[in-house]
């Protein structure tokens, strides 16, 4: 397979690109407060703010800067894949049922819960009565079919979302009928939670709906945007829902680098980071005029093998580099407290709502046994002279798993070299299945509140080339994979994802790592912001339970 990937593959990588790439801290706009703040913030157990604006009344006005990790790259939800343009998308689109504190759905554009018929088959759903887009058309049910159709029929990086839907029905204007081909048990976590989109806006001009004229019908509008250094974001006074944001103004900065986007939030060029790593944590837990937020996020990183060719194409190869590191020490040293180990491939948040094994996973790792490691790769036939390549992209927790494994294996004997790419390599490289370009490769994901949103995505073989570099072939497990996607029952689901799992840490596809922690650094005058363990839906500045402000 040639290392060359088509746009709608690099969309698809840059979903999995969760780490930092390169960017530059552009200049800030003025806003009320000086740099000093005016207090202490406490974070409490839920994540809010106990004292900040010293129990003022909410003021309406200003502008909130938000420091992300990555620039946004495009605006279309029917194309966007990466984090960092989802969180831009978030505040100008809006889709049938949001995510509520946690990770359920909860009536939004949708009057009320999915009808669902014929055994998981069919949604109905209604719409509300006066949702509208910013161009003041109202939100229709033809708009809804055209969103969910649209990814697969334009063969977007998002279609795995909804290529399951077999038909979409308008039966009135604010009334949907959605036929699957089969039982697909997160739809309603996975497909209704997507955004809608005017079909008459972006059918008009979908390059400019995408990259210069977004709309949509949240509570900010699109104003304007440069890539790596900014993107404007105004309040929409006609909002059609039941309160207006306290905000006027709402910019997006990228700041690549976790020192600077610290120091950005210390001397207010920024009043809410994103990201806050290991090296950055206690600075900002410390600090006298700011908070840290963080929750449990709904993540998965990992070191995967090349499964195609070279030495870990053989189960023994992999199991000798196991034995070489110890992912519990690197963890320790590397990723806390801004993440925990996790020992299998889904969140911890995602394995701990379905009641998995993780107990029984955590037996499957190897204790660290240099020797061992050594007297399997001689035995597999691995020549002494042999240089592994593990490949990381520019990011320095994923690089220290990387370089974890590296030093395992020189003291087993063997050469390893660790390359860090810039993301524009990394993903034409990672997923080629050549030996010359990886033999491993650390990346992450970020998916829904779903295992098969990882299990799908990560190790089936329909996805690789895009999602999937491994190039592991079971045809019995994928089949399983298959099942566990299309089975409507949660109870039967659960137990099909307690065999698949197992066998891909068995077989050690990948060698989990980390789940990440959601840590965002908070200013003290900025009230009422509260992270989101989704990462896409940072900063989320008005829901049903929040309206961001700033104290003047």
């Amino acid at each position: 397979m040639s290392g060359e990937l088509d746009p709608s593959r690099r969309r698809v990588l840059r979903g999995v690109a969760t780490g930092v790439t390169a960017g530059a801290i552009a200049g800030c706009a003025g806003r009320g407060p000086d740099a000093e703040g005016n207090g202490t913030a406490e974070t409490n157990g839920n994540g809010t703010d106990d004292e900040s604006g010293g129990g003022s009344e909410p003021v309406s006005g200003g502008e909130l800067v938000y420091s992300q990790q990555v620039s946004p790259i495009e605006f279309d939800p029917i194309v966007v894949n990466d984090i960092y343009s989802q969180q831009v998308c978030s505040q100008v689109f809006e889709p049938l049922y949001a995510y509520d504190e946690g990770t359920d759905p909860v009536p939004h554009l949708a009057r009320e819960e999915p009808t669902i018929e014929r055994d998981g088959t069919r949604y109905v759903v209604e719409l509300r009565d006066g949702p509208r887009f910013q161009n003041g058309e109202p939100v229709t049910a033809e708009d809804v079919r055209y969103s969910l159709l649209a990814p697969v029929e334009e063969e977007t990086a998002n279609a795995p979302d909804v290529d399951m839907i077999d038909a979409v029905e308008v039966i009135d204007e604010r009334t949907v009928q959605i036929d699957l081909q089969y039982g697909y048990g997160p739809f309603y976590a996975l497909g209704l939670t997507r955004n809608v989109v005017p079909k008459s806006v972006r059918e008009e001009d979908k390059d400019a709906f995408n990259l210069e004229s977004p709309v949509g019908s949240g509570p900010f509008e699109f104003v304007d945007w440069t890539e790596g250094e900014f993107v404007d974001l105004v309040k929409w006074d006609d909002y059609w829902g039941d309160e207006l944001p306290h905000l006027d103004r709402l910019r997006f900065e990228p700041v690549a680098e976790s020192t600077t986007r610290v120091v950005s939030l210390e001397t207010g060029q920024s009043d809410v980071a994103d990201g806050i790593t290991p090296q950055t944590w206690q600075t900002v837990q410390s600090a006298d005029n700011m908070s840290l937020q963080s929750e449990p996020g709904i993540s998965y990183y990992y070191l995967a093998f090349n499964c195609n060719e070279g030495p870990t194409a053989d189960p023994q190869v992999r199991e000798a580099i196991d034995y070489a590191v110890s992912m519990d020490q690197a963890v320790s040293d590397f990723i806390e407290p801004a993440g925990e180990r996790n020992y299998g491939p889904v969140p911890l948040p995602v394995a701990d709502s379905w009641d998995f094994s993780v107990d029984e996973w955590a037996d499957i790792p190897h204790d660290r046994d240099v020797d061992r490691a050594a007297e399997l790769l001689a035995d597999a036939g691995v020549p002494e002279d042999y240089t592994f390549r593990i490949i990381v992209p520019p990011d320095d927790l994923r690089e220290q798993i990387g370089i974890s494994v590296s030093n395992g294996l020189n003291e087993a004997g063997y050469e390893a070299e660790v390359r860090r790419y810039d993301w524009g390599t990394f993903l034409d490289s990672y997923s080629t299945g050549n030996e010359d370009d990886y033999n491993m490769y650390a990346l992450g994901w970020l998916g829904g509140p779903d295992p098969d949103s990882y299990v799908y995505n990560l190790f089936y073989d329909g996805q690789i080339g895009a999602t999937n570099g491994t190039y592991y072939e079971n045809d019995d497990l994928m089949d399983e994979i298959v099942e566990a996607r299309r089975a409507s029952d949660v109870d039967e689901r659960r137990e099909r994802y307690e065999s698949i799992i197992p066998t891909l840490l068995e077989d050690r596809v990948h060698l989990p790592s980390y789940s990440l922690r959601v840590s965002i650094g908070v200013r003290d005058y900025v009230n009422d912001f509260v992270a989101h363990p989704r990462s896409q839906y940072n900063p989320r500045v008005l829901s049903d339970y929040n309206n961001v402000w700033i104290d003047e």
